[in-house]
């Protein structure tokens, strides 16, 4: 998907963290999305590069299953823009100091601070979350609030965007986490063209529920994929909950339920989802009428557009263009 551009995009330099017992998949995560080259984007630069860092050049990793080597040094913190760091599993055991003033050091020079699952520890360790909105995993949730009862601690989403500080509460909600740094960093095309190279959910907001109790059926289950793809393809036509269920063949409240189970939210709620990403990319192909866009994504009006563009991203639809639209590339 090229982009055409009068301007080089700068890459983002992206430094990931590690110490003695870190999870590798976390570390997996964020060089998988921010590390490998997008030649799908069609861009003559990388958006994102990454650098694996540590206080020694060589880290064993949790239980052992691998050893890191050849790592950089905690001064490759100094130069990045974004700062992920990831979990580990002894989270009572404080990070050394070195950790802990890295850390320290890139918040107060301005680079943007994310800690996938567990990481959430060494950053209020660090005093980054005094009094700020944070989540961690939920089996976590009471040693964390014990050790750092001054966090407002948000025990049952998928992550926190607090700014500059985000965390994800898992190890899959890093996925989402840094699909939702994508989209907020370059809009929701790119965004989606990175999530279907990773056969990932595009976009799962993070205020859904991070643990979603799965019993076994009775029944062999029947997947929502059909139906999910049924209606992606009719967005702008005036689909109601009821339209699902009648599709699916099953009365509202199965299908609710069957979303609670499988997606952690409500279909009304995945059906707005997916309509503000399509204004999204309508928005970004050039589509400068309100009143097309929201008629095409199935918002209705302008004013619901408006409205659900500012909760989703924080920027009115004119923002908006400017920042993702053709103009900006």
């Amino acid at each position: 998907m090229a982009q055409e551009s009068s301007q080089v995009p700068r890459t983002h330099r992206v430094a990931v963290l590690v110490d003695a017992g870190t999870n590798p998949f976390e570390v997996g995560v964020a060089t998988e999305l921010f590390g490998l080259p997008r030649p799908e984007l069609g861009l003559p630069v990388p958006l994102y590069e990454v650098t694996v860092c540590a206080p020694t050049h060589e880290v064993r990793m949790n239980h052992g299953f691998l050893t890191l080597t050849d790592l950089a040094g905690l001064d490759a913190v100094d130069g990045a823009d974004t700062l992920i760091v990831p979990g580990r599993p002894d989270n009572v055991v404080p990070r050394e100091a070195a950790v802990r003033d890295a850390i320290r050091r890139a918040h107060a020079r301005g680079t943007r601070i994310v800690s996938f699952c567990t990481g959430t520890f060494a950053l209020a360790e660090a005093g980054l979350l005094d009094g700020r909105r944070a989540a961690t995993h939920w089996r976590w949730a009471e040693t964390f609030r014990r050790l750092h009862p001054e966090v407002l601690l948000e025990p049952d989403v998928l992550f926190v965007d607090d700014g500059d500080v985000l965390s994800a509460s898992g190890s899959a909600a890093a996925l989402d986490l840094g699909l939702y740094l994508w989209r907020r960093d370059h809009g929701a095309e790119i965004a989606g063209a990175v999530s279907r190279r990773l056969v990932f959910a595009a976009h799962r907001d993070g205020g859904q529920r991070q643990f979603v109790e799965r019993p076994l059926p009775e029944v062999p289950d029947v997947s929502l994929g059909p139906l999910l793809a049924w209606a992606q393809e009719r967005l702008g036509e005036p689909l109601t909950v009821a339209d699902l269920a009648a599709r699916a063949a099953v009365s509202p409240a199965t299908l609710h339920r069957r979303f609670r189970d499988r997606l952690g939210t409500t279909p009304l709620a995945w059906l707005t989802g997916e309509r503000v990403a399509l204004a999204c990319r309508l928005i970004e192909r050039g589509e400068t009428r309100l009143d097309v866009v929201a008629a095409r994504s199935g918002l209705g009006t302008a004013a619901n557009l408006r409205a659900r563009l500012r909760r989703e991203t924080g920027l009115s639809p004119s923002a908006y263009r400017k920042r993702f639209g053709p103009a900006a590339r």
